[in-house]
């Protein structure tokens, strides 16, 4: 049995199956994507949530493994040498467990650097830019009645990023052509998440973007979305 106890994150949630990867989170667009991923892969995980409620993200035991509170954070215990290893950021999450199972990433070294650039777009931009969108539009619009500025920015810059999805996505059926990767599972629960958490369908005009929309419907369908978008419940 897998020795965790070197991890005070264990303190507060106590693995069931040490031996298991352990995944910290809370079903948010970012928290989904290490879930997604998981199911997609078919490793067994164990999800332990972490309340926004109670501030959990900010408590010692869970910034002991990740120093910047933010979820998810995950605890492999065999890692690349046989040992734990304990990780932090969706981006450099997803990158490694598509190496460590070597899929969801191209083979060759030109494809999977291109297929890092997307994931980079993502995580850089979209998610960046879809989230300050959400807040001004949704949680803080009670404090820009009087200044649409932050709204119209966040919004103009979320319906740019739509747009070079649209043009990427314009002839392929995922972000890479026909492989659905890493760079379409960082992406596509921002989607998801700035219509159905922010109620922003109609205000960045999904409409006008029907590759994305196709794209991302394609994405939604797979068994492993429709899990892993509910973990941790």
């Amino acid at each position: 049995m897998a020795d965790l106890s070197s991890f005070p994150i264990t303190q507060k949630w106590p693995p069931a199956e040490p031996d298991i990867i352990q995944l910290y989170s809370v079903a948010t667009p970012n928290g989904v994507k290490v879930s997604i991923a998981l199911e997609e892969l078919g490793l067994p995980y164990e999800a332990h949530k972490v309340s926004f409620s109670e501030n959990e993200q900010k408590s010692p035991e869970f910034t002991s493994l990740n120093p910047n509170g933010r979820i998810p954070a995950m605890i492999d215990p065999n890692g690349p040498d046989g040992q734990p290893i304990g990780l932090f950021e969706s981006g450099a999450i997803l990158i490694y467990l598509a190496e460590k199972t070597g899929r969801l990433i191209p083979a060759t070294a030109r494809e999977r650097y291109e297929t890092l650039c997307w994931v980079m777009f993502q995580m850089g931009g979209v998610g960046p830019m879809f989230g300050q969108f959400g807040h001004f539009h949704k949680f803080a619009a009670d404090k820009v009645t009087n200044n649409s500025y932050p709204v119209e920015r966040y919004r103009d810059e979320s319906k740019r990023l739509l747009g070079v999805l649209e043009g990427r996505l314009k002839d392929r059926q995922y972000l890479m052509g026909n492989d659905y990767t890493i760079a379409d599972i960082t992406t596509f629960p921002w989607i998801w998440c700035a219509d159905f958490y922010y109620g922003g369908r109609e205000v960045l005009e999904y409409d006008r973007f029907p590759a994305v929309m196709a794209w991302f419907e394609r994405c939604m369908a797979k068994p492993a979305s429709q899990k892993g978008l509910t973990v941790p419940a």
